[in-house]
């Protein structure tokens, strides 16, 4: 039995039957490494879905099997002939997702200097903008670009050394490099590339020999002219817990930052959404999931694929009437503004405080966790700065705003109880 079969058991006892075999059953694995698992399924949907629904799940269960993180890669069934067998990571692994191109990136007045950025990046790799550090909130399209540079440069040069990475597996490939006592064959990785994509810089916060180990191998590359981009959900400055030697070596290049989507983005997403897949959505349904206000193109799209999901399951024609019933408990209704006031107002309900213990001084965990968690919300969910969130919870320190949003971003990933909170409490705002 190889471990995707080990996840399946335990899936199939979480999940109703007709969950299962419409979503598992007929998925396989395809190849396995110390970090990751490449797993077929039959179709588009069912990857997105798959994507979206249970990765988290999936994760959380093989890390129980093995102990250790490993990434999971869904590729649909009638590409399997394509997917190498991976063992040990190599540069010319590290697999692009075949979506993220250019060519389906959707450009707005939110993204366009990102884009640009990112495009001259690509074709002149190295000497327009080197290092580059594209900066935004979840689900904007950081990875998307990243990744389309990668095809880019790759069909420009097929042969092109290149790696895509994320911080999480940069850390991983340290801490087994060490263990292993592997330490020169790291270092010849990853300084000696031609181009290096890495994602969510963020989590170098508080790891110290993974920070080093970055550091060098940015100096390494940058001294050869080697292209480097970076993501993170901020800017260089707000990084806490980052050496200041690194964070200025990302303030040293170009800065590109990505805003949410306006309207007309929106619409032009839903519709290459829709294009791609090769499905058929009335203009006013697309008018009408566009117009609600989703925070981020990741639960955009999520809507989409949800509404086409159960309309085909179901042999309904996708209209306006079937799309509010589908996606009720998704669109925010009445598409109130998310504040602050109201974050407080939400989070002190749901844990029967009163709004005034968010802001006192008071320490004790009762108390410091649920505003750790209004803190996240309001960093996550409003345009408003950590200063100015800062301010409104009794005076207290930015850092302290980045402290709360970053230990709750990470403890909800494994905490199902903590997410399952965080997702309460929201679907009650988004109303």
């Amino acid at each position: 039995m190889n471990i995707w079969q080990q996840v399946l058991q335990v899936i199939q006892q979480d999940v109703t039957k007709p969950t299962f075999e419409m979503w598992f059953a007929t998925s396989e694995l395809l190849s396995e490494t110390y970090d990751r698992l490449v797993v077929s399924v039959p179709s588009e949907f069912a990857k997105d879905w798959l994507q979206s629904k249970y990765y988290n799940t999936i994760q959380n269960i093989l890390h129980e099997i093995t102990g250790k993180d490993i990434d999971i890669t869904f590729v649909v069934q009638r590409t399997v002939e394509h997917v190498p067998e991976m063992e040990e990571p190599q540069a010319s692994d590290h697999i692009l997702n075949p979506k993220y191109t250019f060519s389906s990136f959707v450009v707005g007045n939110s993204n366009k200097f990102a884009h640009a950025a990112c495009l001259a990046a690509a074709r002149d790799p190295g000497r327009a903008y080197n290092p580059l550090f594209i900066y935004g909130g979840v689900g904007l399209g950081k990875t998307h670009l990243l990744q389309a540079i990668g095809h880019e440069i790759l069909i420009r040069k097929p042969a092109a050394d290149l790696i895509y990475t994320t911080t999480e597996k940069f850390t991983n490939e340290v801490v087994y490099a060490i263990q292993q006592n592997r330490i020169p064959e790291f270092h010849e990785y990853y300084r000696t590339v031609e181009v290096l994509l890495i994602d969510d810089i963020q989590f170098l916060t508080g790891k110290e020999r993974t920070q080093e180990e970055f550091f060098h191998a940015f100096n390494a590359l940058y001294d050869r002219s080697r292209q480097i981009v970076v993501t993170s959900d901020r800017p260089p400055k707000e990084l806490q817990g980052i050496a200041d030697r690194l964070r200025s070596r990302f303030e040293m290049g170009l800065l590109a930052d990505i805003q949410p989507p306006d309207l007309e983005t929106r619409i032009a997403i839903l519709q290459k959404k829709a294009s791609m897949e090769h499905v058929e959505i009335p203009q006013e349904v697309i008018n009408y999931v566009a117009g609600h206000g989703f925070s981020n193109i990741r639960e955009l799209e999520g809507s989409l694929v949800r509404l086409v999901a159960v309309a085909s399951l179901q042999n309904r024609e996708l209209t306006l009437e079937v799309a509010r019933e589908v996606l009720r408990d998704i669109v925010p209704k009445g598409n109130r503004r998310i504040t602050i006031t109201r974050i407080m107002e939400e989070v002190a309900r749901f844990f029967k405080l009163d709004v005034k213990d968010l802001t006192a001084r008071r320490r004790t965990h009762d108390i410091a966790i649920p505003r750790q968690i209004a803190m996240y919300l309001a960093r996550e969910y409003t345009d408003d700065s950590l200063i100015s969130i800062g301010e409104q919870f009794g005076g207290r320190d930015h850092t302290t705003v980045m402290y709360a949003y970053d230990k709750i971003a990470q403890e909800r990933r494994s905490d199902q109880t903590l997410d399952a909170a965080i997702h309460e409490i929201l679907s009650i705002l988004e109303r």
